[in-house]
């Protein structure tokens, strides 16, 4: 089971620890869907999305997947999801910048839309508590 007491930012970092490994991909859907929003966040924070392939894509499908199929989620909140997951999949490569006008087209390094990711996997945990085993993808490096 996983550990629900505390805040937002405690029970992501029960999962970070617990479920989330050193290396590689999680045995759990909770600790996958919390890497996949760090992958996400470190790609774009740290590297500009310079590495960004099809296995970054897994990861932003994946968690669309899984969060959107709950029929608990609103309309609005999965949509929310969507909107920011397409915002991450959708960007123009920095060096590809033409001009300061496509600034904002750039890989979105904010916080706040990594933090909104987080939370939407902690709601998820708080719908199912129960640790979800889950087969690891071989197609799945990063």
């Amino acid at each position: 089971m996983i550990e629900l007491s505390g805040t937002t930012n405690d029970i992501a970092r029960w999962i970070w620890l617990n479920l989330v490994p050193k290396e590689g991909q999680a045995d759990s859907v909770q600790g996958e869907l919390l890497r996949a929003v760090e992958r996400l966040r470190y790609e774009a924070q740290g590297n500009g999305n310079i590495n960004w392939d099809d296995r970054f894509e897994m990861f932003a499908d994946f968690l669309e997947q899984t969060l959107c199929s709950d029929n608990e989620v609103p309309r609005e909140t999965k949509e929310a999801i969507i909107k920011d997951l397409n915002r991450l999949r959708h960007f123009l490569p920095p060096d590809q910048l033409k001009d300061r006008s496509q600034i904002s087209d750039l890989p979105y390094v904010e916080d706040d839309l990594y933090d909104r990711l987080t939370e939407q996997v902690v709601a998820f945990c708080r719908r199912h508590p129960k640790v979800i085993p889950r087969d690891k993808d071989p197609r799945q490096y990063r």
